[in-house]
């Protein structure tokens, strides 16, 4: 089964597994297995999911490598872990399309509602 986005869902809303299995009258491995892929919600909890994040049920159950992007020049590259120094390593692709290479300095801006963006700032000698 394919990357669910019921946990970025969850964190975006500041709910903990518990409190979720407690609003759905589920148990929290329930709800810990659904974040994982390793099973769905039924249709009933799907509703009470979607009510509670505000969105479509679509938009709830369809996986990160099925959800379409509209706009050309629009990616989604799948997801990198943050490793226990702050460093997480960007897929192969989008260093590819964006031209990073080793050296390159990144800016890094934030927008504490919206995420981070990354910027190729080049390599330092071009700086």
């Amino acid at each position: 089964m394919k990357f669910s986005r019921l946990k970025i869902f969850r964190k975006r809303n500041s709910f903990t597994q518990e409190e979720i299995a407690e609003k759905l009258g589920v148990s929290r491995q329930a709800v810990a297995k659904w974040e994982r892929g390793e099973s769905m919600p039924d249709i009933e909890s799907c509703i009470k999911l979607a009510d509670l994040y505000g969105v479509t049920i679509d938009n709830l159950v369809r996986s990160i490598e099925e959800y379409e992007i509209s706009g050309e020049g629009k990616h989604i590259f799948g997801c990198s872990k943050m490793n226990s120094k702050g460093q997480i390593t960007l897929p192969a692709k989008c260093r590819e399309i964006f031209g990073l290479n080793a050296g390159d300095n990144i800016l890094i801006l934030g927008d504490e509602e919206k995420g981070i963006a990354l910027v190729n700032m080049g390599a330092l000698t071009d700086i």
